[in-house]
Parts: C-alpha cells; structure tokens; sequence
C-alpha cells in the first residue's frame, strides 16, 4: 500500500533544506519514494485521484490540510522509563543521590519499567517522536515494548559499578545487555546497546567492554559525560583531565561515542570529540532547570560535530518533547552568546530530525524526507490559534509550536498516531495500571494525598 500526505508545507530537510509551500511524500511499505510539489502531485497523479475519483489505485490519501509535513523527530538522550519520578524533588539540590538512586533501589523493577516504558512511548509518540535513543535497565524488555509500540528506538542497557535494580554486579547488566544485542541485531526498527552510566561510575574496565560490544555490534556508546560537577572535580583530581579527555585516555571515544550532555568541555576537548568523530546529546532543558550550564554547542557545530537535541528523563526535564527543548536550545543559547542572530530556526530544526539521526548513526536512514529513506514523518497542524499564522515553518516549529499541535505520526510507513489519537495503544488504560503499580511502591508513599 502506498501512502500520499499531501496540501501541507512540507519540510524535507534534505541536504538542500528543500521547502515546498504545498508540498506531498508518497511513503510505499516502510519508504519514502516521492516528494514534490503539489503542481507535481497532481500532473502525475491527475486533480481527481485527490478527491478519490478515480486514478491509480491502492493509494491511500492523507490531507495534510494546510500542515507541516516534516520528519519524525529523534530524541538522542532519553530514560522514559522515569516516569514515576516526575515532578519527584524537582527542586532539591542533589536529587540525583537523594532521590533518584534511592528510589530505583527501593521501586524500580521489571514491571514497573515495563508500564513506565509502555507509558513514555505513548508521550514520544503524540510529541511527535520517532526515534528516541532510551538509557534505562531491562533493556531486552524495554526493546520488545518498543517492537510492540511501533517506535524507533536504541534501547541502552545501564552499566554501573554498584548494583542496580535489574543486575546484581557490572558483569551481570553486561551479559544481559549482550543477549539482547544479539537478539535484536536483524531487526528494522529497534536495536540494544551498552550504555555505561558515566565517567565517574563505571570502571574503565566496564567502560571498555561496553565500548568493545558496542562496536561489534555497530551500535551507539553513549553515557553521561561532563554533565556533574563533582564528576568534573573527581576527574580533575584524580586523572587531571576533563571528561572527554578521560574517555579518549580510556579508549572508548570514537565514532560510535554519544557523549550525553558534555556541558563542562574545553576548546580542546570539543576539538577532540570532532577529531575522533564523536557526536553530542544536548539536553538543554534538563541542563539549565538544574543549573548546570550552557553545553559549548556552536563551538561543536561550527567543527561538524552531529549534535542532536535529547529531552533527558521525565525526571529532569519533565518532558519527554523536543518541541520544549528546541525552544530552549534557541532561547537559552542566543542569550549566553548574547547574539539574537546565533541559531537560526532551520539549524534548531535541523539537530531536532537530520542532526539527531547523524548523532545516532542513523543519518542514512532517518532524519530527512527524500526518496529512500524510512517513511517516518509527522503532520503539525496549523489550525490552533498559537501556529497562525506562518511565515516561515522552521521558526513556527521552534518559537509556536507545541507537542499538542501534532496531529498525525507515521513510523515506518505505519500510522501511529491519528488525529492526536494514537492508533494502537491507549494511554489511559496504560496510566491506569502504571499508577496501580506506583501504589504498591515506595512511590504510594511520596504521592499520598495526591494520587
């Protein structure tokens, strides 16, 4: 069957940055094969087929109404199965130590991951999210609620020096990230990697191994990199060296390396990760909410280093849009270079979708529409009141537009979210159980009198 979106502003973000006013994509089985105007629509397919008289059959047509057709956003920093911690010690100084470890260690399990999981797919995808580059424990489960959803995603197998909630040593959380690689190594949409949590709380042992695997299986390195303070002073103390640094020391920065964050990295630093051909997660929302600092990120674009947004956890940034994040991106970044000019729309837009698939290796696949690429796209609706009207579709995305605006969702040729309803799951039922869940847990305590 083929798919024709069509009557909508079509934004391609092909190596051009091809923009058609009124604009079609034609998606047959998972791939996109046309894209044009709608002179061009209609001198192949003829003004009748568009009002389904007649014409080549087998087609089904799709009105963007007036929309913008883009590509599926990628998210390239994400742990969606944080959902229960939301809003959980938002403002407390050191709620990484004070709450989030303690909570995983006394709730966190398989089910809850699972519900969580099942939970933030259903929030991805009506924001309009594809690709989410996800970083959590229970990775072979986590993998099939993504096979089952529809979404494209890595799913991150956590590695840590201590315990966590679903191995009892590093080795333990190695292995089972391995079996799941190996499970998920043939499949067309998701794929498991082994995911060190940071600098500082991995060994270089464990991190190399990761790395190792990883490499094998040509997939995504990614952990958490000069993002903490004290995983700054440690680094310098004890190596007198910066994050990236270290890792390059450590021999597991390359071009498989996704350095998460990397706020705290010198001019040389930023040199070495362009130099090995690492890329970059920016998460600016959960950066500057937790006053982190400014990431160097034009520095990073400036030597063509692929810089994709992430929206972090729910836990940190509260949500799992990049809608919110390209918004930031531009807001926060103009103001710290003093320079209203610095990032324009299209460049934000860009490390939202075509940056975002280069960070994840994915840019041959994903991240643009053009013909042969995987039909994952999106239609942004311009009827609210907010997105009127538009003069230029790119500062629309980034400056009007919010997750609620999207209206249609496709991943690999298939509907997922129709109308800003989502095809095949229902959050509520989803909610309903998830919470059901959190009430037997440690999170019933915290949430006593509100939910």
């Amino acid at each position: 069957m083929k798919t024709i979106v069509y009557n909508g502003i079509l934004v391609t973000m092909n190596e051009n940055r091809d923009v058609y006013p009124r604009g079609y994509v034609a998606v047959e089985g998972t791939r996109v094969t046309e894209t044009g105007s709608m002179d061009q629509l209609r001198d192949k397919y003829g003004s009748d087929s568009l009002l389904g008289q007649g014409g080549e059959t087998g087609i089904r047509w799709e009105d963007a109404r007036g929309g913008i057709i883009m590509p599926g956003m990628v998210n390239t920093h994400c742990h969606m199965s944080m959902i229960p911690f939301r809003g959980l010690g938002d403002d407390c100084k050191d709620r990484l130590r004070v709450f989030l470890l303690p909570m995983e260690e006394k709730a966190m399990d398989r089910e809850m991951a699972v519900l969580a999981g099942r939970y933030g797919i259903c929030e991805l995808l009506l924001a309009g999210v594809t690709t989410v580059m996800d970083m959590y424990y229970f990775a072979g489960d986590l993998a099939r609620v993504m096979d089952d959803m529809g979404i494209r995603g890595i799913v991150g197998e956590t590695v840590m020096d201590q315990a966590t909630c679903d191995a009892a040593a590093p080795g333990e959380a190695l292995a089972m990230g391995e079996d799941a690689m190996r499970s998920y190594r043939e499949h067309p949409r998701v794929s498991v990697c082994l995911s060190p949590h940071g600098t500082t709380t991995c060994s270089a042992d464990y991190l190399r191994r990761a790395y190792e695997a990883d490499c094998r299986y040509q997939v995504p390195f990614t952990l958490h990199t000069a993002e903490m303070d004290y995983e700054m002073a440690f680094l310098r103390e004890t190596y007198d060296m910066g994050a990236v640094e270290y890792l390059d020391h450590t021999g597991v920065l390359g071009k498989l390396t996704l350095a998460a964050h990397a706020i705290h990295v010198s001019a040389e630093e930023v040199r070495l990760l362009a130099e090995r051909g690492a890329s970059v997660a920016h998460c600016i929302g959960s950066n500057t909410k937790a006053a982190k600092g400014v990431a160097p990120v034009k520095m990073m674009t400036d030597m063509g280093i692929p810089v994709g947004l992430g929206s972090d956890g729910p836990a940190s940034g509260n949500t799992l849009d990049l809608f919110t994040q390209m918004r930031f991106c531009a807001n926060f970044h103009k103001n710290h270079l003093k320079d209203r000019s610095a990032f324009p729309a299209r460049d934000i837009v860009a490390m939202a979708t075509s940056g975002g698939a280069r960070a994840l290796g994915l840019g041959d696949r994903i991240g643009s529409l053009e013909p042969g690429k995987e039909g994952d796209l999106i239609v942004v609706e311009t009827d609210s009141v907010n997105m009127f009207p538009v003069y230029d579709p790119y500062a629309a995305l980034v400056y009007s537009a919010q997750a609620a605006n999207v209206r249609d969702v496709y991943v690999a040729g298939q509907c997922l979210v129709k109308d800003r309803k989502l095809v095949r799951e229902d959050p509520a039922q989803i909610r309903r159980a998830l919470l059901e869940k959190m009430r037997q847990t440690e999170f019933g305590t915290m949430g006593r009198g509100f939910f």
